[in-house]
């Protein structure tokens, strides 16, 4: 194992498959690399976030690499923060286990849009937002959303778009990653006001998002509950198609 600060050397393995790593390419940008920690064995890599609370630790990788992986966690383990969340590729938590007490662990599908042509066939709806806009959207989630992880800082990246009725913020689409030099996005913070769902707002606001994504980055992906049947039958809809499985847990030292 050892720390990796070489931005090239980075973008060019989690490059080889950048579906998978969309949120790890994006984070090679400026914008995200201050909070950043890279670890690195082999082809393999690790990256530990810490621009959110508790910290997030990203480990995902096929299964041809996660041998390698779980070498990596397991030898990172002692260096790793108290408590943080993970994202991990299957069979991997075990490598951390001994060190950490588990919690969570609830399915994710990660999805990339592969068939761009379907956007086309939906009616997109939605108008940029910007700082001026972050107390209402704040509202939105909070009645929409709670619990929601949202950086306002992605704001400024001007990928957000949200639908108005009556003049009220009643569905957003946003993205947790943006970043042109690496050309990928990851949708994110996306959710429609309870009073307004089952109107189609939702696939018009991210139709509307992704219109505006495709011209500028050649990866488009996103997170989903793999659960969340309402969220898959949208996206597949929308043209994304599941390209991995991982787990979300939370990780807590233990003592002793």
């Amino acid at each position: 194992m050892r720390a990796e600060r070489d931005r090239g050397l980075l973008g060019r393995l989690l490059g080889r498959d950048p579906a998978l790593h969309a949120y790890e390419l994006g984070d090679l940008d400026d914008f995200f690399w201050p909070y950043t920690s890279w670890f690195r064995r082999g082809r393999q890599v690790a990256l530990l976030y810490h621009g959110a609370v508790p910290p997030t630790l990203l480990a995902l990788a096929g299964p041809g690499g996660r041998a390698e992986l779980a070498g990596l966690l397991t030898d990172l383990t002692p260096v790793l923060p108290a408590r943080l969340h993970a994202h991990l590729s299957p069979g991997l938590v075990a490598a951390l286990g001994g060190g950490f007490d588990v919690g969570g662990g609830v399915g994710h599908v990660k999805m990339a849009l592969t068939d761009r042509a379907r956007l086309a066939g939906v009616v997109a709806e939605g108008r940029p937002l910007t700082v001026a806009d972050l107390p209402e959207l704040r509202g939105l989630y909070a009645a929409a959303y709670p619990g929601n992880w949202f950086d306002a800082r992605m704001l400024d990246t001007g990928r957000y778009v949200g639908v108005r009725r009556g003049g009220a913020l009643v569905a957003v689409a946003g993205v947790h990653v943006y970043s042109p030099t690496w050309q990928v996005a990851a949708l994110g913070n996306v959710t429609t006001h309870p009073g307004f769902r089952r109107r189609g707002l939702g696939a018009a606001v991210v139709a509307a998002l992704c219109g505006r994504l495709v011209g500028e980055v050649e990866h488009v992906t996103l997170n989903v509950r793999g659960d969340n049947v309402a969220a898959l039958r949208l996206y597949r809809g929308l043209g994304f198609t599941a390209v991995a499985e991982y787990g979300e847990y939370t990780l807590t030292a233990r003592l002793g």
